[in-house]
């Protein structure tokens, strides 16, 4: 049935028309911080979540850290490094 015919219908009948709102689909990006080995390539942390924030990234590298060593670099691909370097301490990897 169509919008107008509803309409008409509703008004026929002395009813109130519907105040129908329409359906806000959210759609929340998965997001997956992945760490790599560069020569091994070995995979030790794929996390994901729907959102991270600075803490999260840390305490996830801090765990894979603890389980298979420190870095003496890590590099920071796709998006900003700024949870990492942000929080980094004066000894840490170098961040690149």
């Amino acid at each position: 049935m169509n919008a107008k015919k509803v309409y008409r219908l509703y008004r026929e009948l002395g009813l109130q028309l519907r105040n129908k709102t329409p359906k806000r689909l959210v759609k929340a990006k998965l997001r997956i911080l992945t760490v790599v080995g560069t020569y091994s390539r070995l995979s030790p942390v794929v996390d994901p979540r729907f959102s991270y924030r600075g803490e999260d990234v840390v305490a996830t590298l801090d765990r894979a850290c603890r389980k298979i060593g420190y870095p003496k670099t890590i590099r920071v691909d796709n998006g900003s490094g700024s949870a990492v370097m942000g929080s980094r301490h004066r000894t840490g990897p170098d961040i690149r």
